[in-house]
């Protein structure tokens, strides 16, 4: 027998969070404009704004219907998500495919009609799968054994993922682990052993994981200069065409660089750089702000959740997107190195897309239960 904390008498109408479903939409909406701008000079541009709209609706009712679910039902649902991400992710490793277009094996086909990245999704296991364990290590049960487990389980997707060879999506998962941790408060002892193993991991990584691409990418970051022509040329001319779009931009479908392909990977890690170039200064800022606001109210629904399971859940979720919006919003300026991270709601990508909207849900679901709640029992 156990114990699940249910909320009676919610009105949804009154407290449903329509700032952060509001934001999130009109961000989206403007990620599919831009898209539609990026695909034009594509091959497939209009198939695959068509795929985006399918994937953003989807993701839009997923979200509504999984608000309307008590989110501490995922105390329930943690393991059997985690086990079925784990599983996909070793599918992945054995039957996935793109190591040859995007350097990474992290897609896999379903039915032949979409790609689905298992990554993104086991991004959200693990948020849940950390909160359920650092609630208990919050609140004292079993600390010692209940770290084990913690580090475990956040460990084996984080192996699985850098096998394929994903080490940006392997970065985000280890920044929404660390993020929590830091959150819960745990002993500095702890979080100081694990800055301490990121030395020789990093050098391990350096010299025996990364490959030459990879490693050039770092290093243009550092030197922008070495090799303008080949690894700097992405950021180059995102950079470019930012700058090019001034104040108030080129005008939706007008970016001279957009338009003749000049910026790489513009409908997904560079799209921001065609924002830049088209809507200029005001429009960039007007995305940033949509951002903030979500951003905000992450850390707005973490603070007012009725337990410590909610709080975990929010904080890991603005890990996520916040690692998302700062990481590809900065290497498209120059500030950040160059990855495949691709901005929310924003870049094309349907499985991107459906998880952070699945992440909206959790959020509206903790957001709409901040009342004095009932103890209901379950077999």
């Amino acid at each position: 027998m156990y114990f699940v904390e249910k909320t009676r008498g919610i009105n949804v109408l009154r407290q449903f969070d329509y700032l952060l479903f509001g934001t999130v939409l009109v961000l989206s909406a403007m990620g599919l404009v831009v898209l539609r701008s990026a695909s034009l000079t594509i091959n497939g541009g209009d198939t695959m704004v068509m795929k985006q709209a399918l994937f953003l609706a989807a993701g839009v009712v997923a979200s509504l219907v999984i608000s309307i679910i008590d989110y501490k039902d995922l105390k329930v649902l943690g393991i059997p998500l985690y086990i079925a991400s784990v599983a996909l992710l070793i599918y992945t490793y054995f039957r996935g495919y793109g190591k040859e277009t995007w350097g990474s094996n992290s897609w896999i086909n379903v039915a032949g009609f979409f790609s689905f990245q298992p990554s993104e999704i086991g991004k959200i296991s693990v948020i849940i799968i950390a909160s359920i364990f650092l609630e208990r290590i919050k609140e004292g049960q079993d600390v010692t054994k209940n770290i084990v487990k913690l580090i475990i389980y956040c460990a084996i997707p984080v192996v699985l993922v850098v096998l394929q060879p994903d080490y940006g999506t392997a970065l985000v998962f280890l920044f929404i682990i660390f993020v929590m941790i830091f959150v819960c408060g745990l002993p500095y002892k702890y979080i100081l052993a694990a800055v301490v193993a990121l030395i020789p991991t990093s050098l391990l990584t350096w010299f025996f994981l990364l490959n030459d691409k990879r490693r050039e990418r770092i290093l243009v970051f550092l030197d922008p200069s070495r090799d303008p022509q080949g690894a700097g040329w992405q950021v180059r001319y995102a950079i470019r065409a930012i700058g090019s779009g001034q104040l108030f931009g080129k005008g939706l479908f007008k970016g001279v660089l957009n338009r003749r392909n000049m910026v790489p990977v513009k409908e997904s890690d560079s799209i921001f750089a065609v924002v830049g170039e088209e809507l200029g200064f005001v429009g960039s800022m007007f995305m940033i702000v949509l951002i903030f606001i979500i951003i905000l109210r992450c850390i707005h629904i973490a603070k007012n959740s009725r337990d410590l399971f909610g709080s975990f859940l929010s904080v890991g979720i603005c890990g996520m997107l916040g690692f998302h919006f700062i990481q590809n919003i900065g290497m498209n300026i120059g500030l950040l190195p160059l990855t495949g991270i691709p901005l929310p709601f924003v870049s094309q990508g349907g499985s991107a897309m459906l998880t952070n909207y699945i992440a909206v849900g959790i959020l509206l679901s903790i957001s709409m239960r901040r009342k004095k709640a009932m103890f209901i029992s379950s077999q």
